[in-house]
Order: structure tokens, then C-alpha cells, then sequence
């Protein structure tokens, strides 16, 4: 080979090179899918054969920031729709507003969405008129609303960040709770206690966690079919996780979905800013951790979906590229990998 066709053969190998590592690079940097408007904790769900995105929508309150999260003050919903993974996230507009709601306060924090029956379900946490956080949902035709809220939170209700999980059989089931300002720790003994602010205090730190609950729903979809049971999850030696596990205990941003023969119980370990998993051969669990889905992304807060599209698995999550502020946060999307075994692929965002 001369040296003027060596030169060549190497620049366009540089060049094959430098391409991939540019794509992959892009690959890994997801950018917002949404620049005009702050959201955040994206559920996402394939409904006729395309991408709906259920966010919250964050706006700035000028309320300071504390460890009960007043300053996410959030007050309607905004669904955006997908036609590809690749393509623009589309704007609907305003599905629900706090002020339709007739029993809600304040603070209209992650959502969820379900179909059955004809009908569209909206799924949302607010604090009552007590400042006290309970579940609503809304209905419509339409995946994308406009929502018409029920009169009253779902009875039995309480806490934050509802998922709702429809099985093959046609089972659905909530998953929900947050600690810290999502006051789940304040429901521990089975009544509301207003004084627990961010834990159960001094000497419970060996105790097992504060676990998110889940309940089957009634067929319409409106009410829990049972009493909500606690979502277990267990440590290598089959032991719950404790309180002082920050690491890989649960927190909020509940999430399940289905793989194979197995079900993948996955969330947000909160202050420690990892989104985990565990997995069981049952939608009530107990669940066995597994490991960490992704590491710290630039914010506070960590929430996601899991949703497969066209034969490949996607994880939706949140950071705050767009504005550097807790609050303000802006929604993302890349796809999510996995071992032979199932087992999920770690992500540095």
C-alpha cells in the first residue's frame, strides 16, 4: 500500500472513530424531551401502540426549599405524547388542575395512568385541605385528558407517588409512599402523626425500613380491593433492609413491571439519590434486591418509569439540566439494558 493510500486508510479510520465515539457519546448525554416547561417524575405508558407521558409539572414558587419538599409546588398536569422513541415529545396541554379538584389543597405531586374498560385513569397525589397527602384519580376517554377528578381521595389512601401496575391476567395494582415529605413515616403505627417529620427518630435505625405499600384494585379501577400490605424487600441473606440502609432501602418512586416470569419492584432510595430494584415471583413480593438501575443524577430527586416500545426496554427519569435548580426539572429518556439473566444493566447518567 503507498503511503498516500496508508494516510488515507488511516484519516477515514480516524474519522469511523471519532463517529462512533461522538454517537456514542450522544447516546449517553439523553437531552430534555421537554424545554419549555419544567416536569418531572415521568410515568410513562405505551397506549395504542404509542408513548404517553404522565410528569409532574414544576414551576418555580419562590417557597424555600426544606426537607419536606415545600417548594415543589406544583399545581396542574401537562401529558405528552410520543409517536417514537426518537421523536418530539408532544404537548397536549392541561389534563387536571389542582383548582378541579374538590377535596385537594395543595401541591399536585407524581402522577400515574391506567386503561381499562373504555376508560383512561389519572392517578395523583395532593394534600387535602389538612395538609395531609392522599390519592386521588381523575377519568377521560382520552389518554390525554382532559381528567374529571372524583369527589373524594381513594378511601384507605394515603402518602405519595402512585404506580399502577396492570398484570397479564388483568389485575392492576398500586404501588405508593414516599418518607420525608411524602409523610409515609407519619402512617407507621396506622394513624397520622403530624410530628414525624423526616424519620421515626433515635433507636430505629436497626429497625427494618419503612416499606412502600401496594393494593390490589377493585375492577373500576376507582377503589383498593383490599387493605394496603407493606412491599418487603430483602437483603442477600433474605433479611428486610434496614432503616440505616440508605443505600438500597426504599424511599419513594415506586415503579413495577413485569419481565418474563418475574416482576421487578424498582425505586428511589432518596436522600442517597440511586435509583434500585428488586425481584420477585410476585406482584406483592417479598422482593430481593438486586442492585442499582442508575446512578445520581444532577438534582435531588430520582423518580423513573420502565416501559418496552417496539421490542426494547426504556427507562424515563428526570434531572435538571435545563436549570440547575432542585425544583425545576426536566424530563429524559435512554434505553435500559440487561444481563443474559435479566438482571439490569447500572447507568451513569
Amino acid at each position: 500500500m503507498s503511503s498516500h493510500y496508508k494516510i488515507a486508510f488511516i484519516a477515514s479510520l480516524f474519522c469511523c472513530i471519532s463517529y462512533n465515539v461522538a454517537a456514542q457519546s450522544n447516546a449517553a448525554k439523553p437531552k430534555p424531551l421537554v424545554k419549555d416547561i419544567y416536569t418531572a417524575d415521568p410515568s410513562a405508558h405505551v397506549f395504542d401502540g404509542k408513548i404517553y407521558i404522565y410528569p409532574s409539572h414544576d414551576v418555580e414558587s419562590n417557597v424555600p426549599e426544606d426537607d419536606e419538599g415545600a417548594h415543589f409546588n406544583m399545581r396542574d398536569y401537562h401529558i405528552f405524547s410520543m409517536d417514537d422513541i426518537n421523536g418530539p415529545a408532544k404537548d397536549n396541554g392541561v389534563a387536571l388542575d389542582v383548582k378541579d379538584i374538590p377535596w385537594a389543597g395543595r401541591q399536585l405531586w407524581a402522577p400515574d395512568a391506567a386503561f381499562k374498560n373504555g376508560t383512561y385513569y389519572l392517578y395523583f397525589p395532593v394534600k387535602d385541605k389538612k395538609d395531609v397527602f392522599k390519592i386521588g384519580v381523575a377519568t377521560s376517554k382520552s389518554p390525554t385528558g382532559p381528567f374529571k377528578a372524583e369527589a373524594n381521595p381513594i378511601p384507605g389512601s394515603y402518602s405519595i407517588d402512585p404506580a399502577v401496575f396492570m398484570d397479564k391476567d388483568g389485575k392492576a395494582y398500586m404501588y405508593f409512599g414516599g418518607i420525608w415529605g411524602g409523610q409515609l413515616q407519619r402512617w407507621h403505627t396506622g394513624n397520622y402523626d403530624a410530628s414525624l417529620k423526616t424519620d421515626l427518630g433515635k433507636g430505629h435505625e436497626n429497625e427494618p425500613a419503612l416499606n412502600a405499600k401496594v393494593a390490589r384494585m377493585k375492577d373500576d379501577m376507582l377503589v383498593f380491593d383490599e387493605a394496603p400490605k407493606d412491599v418487603i424487600i430483602l437483603d442477600e441473606n433474605g433479611k428486610p433492609l434496614l432503616a440505616s440502609d440508605s443505600n438500597r432501602r426504599f424511599f419513594e418512586g415506586a415503579w413495577m413491571h413485569r419481565f418474563g416470569d418475574k416482576y421487578y419492584f424498582s425505586y428511589s432510595t432518596g436522600d442517597t439519590h440511586l435509583l434500585a430494584y428488586g425481584v420477585s415471583s410476585s406482584p406483592y413480593g417479598p422482593f430481593t434486591y438486586k442492585g442499582v438501575i442508575m446512578k445520581p443524577v444532577t438534582g435531588w430527586t430520582t423518580h423513573h418509569s420502565i416501559i418496552e416500545f417496539k421490542g426494547k426496554w426504556y427507562i424515563f427519569y428526570h434531572d435538571v439540566e435545563l436549570s440547575g435548580k432542585t425544583h425545576l426539572r426536566n424530563i429524559k429518556v435512554r434505553e435500559l439494558l440487561r444481563e443474559a439473566d435479566g438482571s439490569i444493566k447500572t447507568i451513569e447518567p
